[in-house]
């Protein structure tokens, strides 16, 4: 059976060009930087998603109606992506709440790791996990774009807004 072809598109957001990449149209990742592990062929991304997307970085949306796949990543990071799905807009979690959640307590680094690799980030929000001490911690886009997204969320609820 052919699997349908990996295409892109590119998207200007307020923490740069995102490059949005589908199989048909399912959402497979999004990049800061453009793929180059596979032949893409560039394609216009679902309306109803760039719509979603805009509103979001206006601070509109709150969340996503776009059908996600994770193509790679083992049952473990894919279990660490799935709960983050769980954490509300505006809101952050531990990387020690991420772990007790998916049902081990002791894999706090693993749960790291498994962030840092995460294929969809902002759509799968794990630029919502900081350390238990309230501090950053990392993202693999750099932190500055994880502190303008937390930011962003964080003055677009209506009830932090002045």
């Amino acid at each position: 059976m052919n699997q349908p072809a990996i295409v892109y598109d590119t998207f200007d957001s307020p923490v740069g060009r995102l490059y949005l990449i589908f199989s048909a149209n399912v959402l497979t990742g999004i990049s800061f930087d453009k793929p180059s592990d596979v032949p893409f062929k560039k394609r216009t991304a679902p309306e109803r998603f760039v719509k979603e997307l805009s509103a979001y970085f206006k601070g509109e949306n709150k969340v996503f109606s776009q059908e996600i796949k994770f193509l790679k990543g083992t049952d473990f990071e894919q279990k660490v992506w799935s709960a983050l799905q769980e954490i509300p807009f505006g809101e952050t979690r531990s990387y020690k709440w991420v772990a007790e959640r998916i049902g081990k307590p002791a894999a706090v680094r693993a749960v790291g790791q498994a962030l840092s690799k995460n294929p969809v980030p902002i759509v799968v929000p794990c630029h919502r996990v900081i350390e238990s001490d309230g501090s950053i911690g990392g993202y693999s886009s750099g932190v500055n774009v994880k502190k303008r997204l937390l930011e962003m969320e964080y003055y677009s609820k209506p009830d932090n807004q002045q």
